[in-house]
């Protein structure tokens, strides 16, 4: 049974004038290929390729504005590091994975059987095409309005990704509790390192014993350890705000 679209625009906070648009936005290539679906005059092949092509492009330019925008002050290697990390696959798959993104894709039958719901790239690749389709459904504030809803961190914690505000040590933090709790101590692991060399994006694991894992992105492996390690400190709190010790903010 095909899941209902105005669950997903639910999720999206936008609803469709023209709905077609968001079922081309989720099919894939191999469902287009399986049904014998032929081109379409106005937006070629029936599949989510060119919008996806189309919300790379309008991804880069609103994470762009909209960072211009909010952080005045910032000189151009931060807002470089807080695009790199915004437009990353690494990104835009959870936010992917917040709008269950992977639900609603078509899918031919191969790659349904080979886990095609939770493939990163296929994720990253529909919420492109979904933002284009807005964009080309509701115009620009539609598209930049998705955006700020589901791809947006707040404020301060853009802030404190582009070296702003108060220094906060996660990894001496996540040292600090495996010490007071009794564990082993914790383990990085370089996952990836991908971009060109002037931008370059490296992907860091940060595991505290079996069950707490979590990878995150950066523009040095340190800095992206960094954020693992905040992430799995914000888990550990009761109240999923990290609250830093004198010992460890002072540092």
């Amino acid at each position: 049974m095909k899941p209902n679209l105005e669950d997903l625009e639910k999720l999206l906070g936008y609803s469709f004038n023209d709905r077609a648009l968001l079922v081309r936005a989720l099919t894939h290539s191999s469902s287009a290929n399986e049904a014998g679906d032929s081109s379409n005059s106005s937006l070629g092949p029936l599949d989510n390729e060119r919008l996806e092509f189309l919300g790379d492009s309008i991804l880069g330019w609103l994470v762009s504005e909209l960072l211009f925008q909010r952080f005045p002050g910032f000189n151009e290697g931060q807002l470089s590091l807080l695009k790199n990390h915004l437009v990353s696959s690494s990104h835009l798959q959870y936010a992917a994975r917040q709008l269950q993104l992977g639900e609603f894709l078509q899918l031919g039958k191969g790659e349904e059987s080979a886990g095609g719901r939770g493939k990163q790239r296929l994720l990253v690749n529909t919420f492109e095409a979904v933002l284009a389709a807005i964009y080309l459904d509701g115009g620009v504030e539609a598209a930049r309005l998705l955006i700020v809803a589901h791809a947006l961190p707040e404020t301060v914690e853009l802030e404190r990704m582009a070296g702003c505000g108060p220094p906060q040590d996660y990894r001496a933090e996540l040292d600090r509790i495996s010490r007071e709790r009794d564990l082993s101590r914790p383990e990085y692991r370089l996952v990836s390192e991908s971009g060109p060399g002037h931008a370059r994006v490296f992907t860091v694991e940060a595991r505290l014993g079996k069950d707490l894992v979590f990878s995150a992105d950066g523009p040095s492996k340190k800095a992206a350890a960094h954020k693992a390690a905040q992430e799995i400190c914000r888990r550990l709190s009761p109240n999923g705000v990290v609250e830093l010790s004198v010992e460890t903010s002072s540092r």
